[in-house]
This record gives C-alpha cells, sequence and structure tokens, in this order.
C-alpha cells in the first residue's frame, strides 16, 4: 500500500496496513454521518427560516391582535411536527452511523487481529534470537577475558616444569653439543702471540 524502508520487517508493514485500512474505513464511516448531520441541520435551519418568513409575512397582514394571536397559533402545530420530523431524523442517522461503525469494525477486527499476533509473534522471535546472541556474546567475550590468564598459568607452569626438569640432572645431550667449539688455530695463535709479547 505504501512504500517502507527496508528495515521495515513484512509482519509490521501488513499491521500497518490494516491498521490505516481500518482508520479510513472507520473516518469514512465517520464523515458519512457527520455530513448526514449537517445535511439534516441544514434543512432544519431552511424550514425554520421558511417558516418565520411565512408567519412574519402572516402576522403583517392581520391588522387585529386576537387573527395575529390565531395566526401565529396555526403556524405552532406544524412548526411542532417539523421539529418532531427533525428530531428522528437526528436519531436515524445516530443510528446508522452506529450500525456503519459496527460493520467496519466487524470487518477489520479479523484481519487487524491477525496481523496484530503476526506481528507479536515475529518480535518475540526477533527479541529471542537478540538474546541469544547477545548470551552468547557475553560467553565469548568472558571466555576471552579468562583465557589470557589460562595462557600465562600454562607458560609460567610450563617454565617451571623446564627448570624442574633442568634442577634434576636431565641436561639434554643435544644443549651441550649445541655450544660452538673454539678452531684450534684461534686458540694457538693466541697463546704463540702471547708468548711472543712476554
Amino acid at each position: 500500500m505504501f512504500p517502507y524502508s527496508q528495515s521495515v520487517t513484512p509482519a509490521v508493514r501488513t499491521h500497518m496496513d490494516a491498521q490505516v485500512s481500518f482508520m479510513n474505513d472507520l473516518s469514512k464511516s465517520m464523515f458519512k454521518s457527520f455530513q448526514q448531520m449537517c445535511d439534516l441541520n441544514i434543512q432544519l435551519a431552511q424550514t425554520m427560516l421558511e417558516e418565520t418568513t411565512t408567519a412574519t409575512q402572516q402576522l403583517s397582514t392581520h391588522t387585529r391582535p386576537t387573527e395575529a394571536i390565531g395566526a401565529v397559533s396555526a403556524r405552532a402545530q406544524p412548526t411542532a411536527d417539523k421539529l418532531r420530523a427533525y428530531q428522528q431524523h437526528l436519531s436515524r442517522v445516530a443510528a446508522d452511523a452506529q450500525v456503519e461503525l459496527a460493520r467496519v469494525t466487524e470487518q477489520h477486527v479479523q484481519e487487524t487481529t491477525r496481523t496484530a499476533k503476526a506481528l507479536a509473534d515475529e518480535v518475540q522471535r526477533v527479541a529471542t534470537e537478540e538474546t541469544e546472541r547477545g548470551m552468547r556474546n557475553q560467553q565469548d567475550a568472558m571466555r576471552n577475558f579468562a583465557d589470557p590468564f589460562k595462557e600465562i598459568t600454562q607458560r609460567y607452569g610450563d617454565g617451571q616444569r623446564n627448570q624442574n626438569d633442568g634442577a634434576d640432572g636431565n641436561v639434554n645431550v643435544n644443549t651441550a653439543s649445541k655450544q660452538p667449539a673454539t678452531p684450534p688455530s684461534a686458540t694457538s695463535g693466541r697463546t704463540t702471540g702471547g708468548a711472543a709479547a712476554h
């Protein structure tokens, strides 16, 4: 119905469309009832204006007070009948408005309820996923926070074992053989050179 951004989920979109459709139909029915009431009020005002004009003309033509009172009393009954008819029309418009509002509500309540349930399910699913994701991130962060201490402890423990192995006399033969040997020519040259200098 309306263009939405990509971040709006389909459940939100259908629920909003159902709500907008419901509000549109509801406002149409209310405006229709309001228009009927306005038309009825305009009709009453026109009728009362005509009655007043007719009564004024009749009063102006009568010269005796008794004739004027008779003319006014003769106009009272039709005016009361017209006011009663106005009241009946107004009651009918109000009843029709209630029926129309009930019809619109009944027509849209199932769709709105269905989309609201779908939206609630979607929100619950997303909230559950976000909670699980947050818990996993928190557990990973705690593991990463604890791992450096394990690594340091493990290094320290391995170093202690190596020192203990060396203290027990278990010297590796390969480490002793890897010490650099002094070339024989370098040692003899130092000795002869030293003797010559003395």
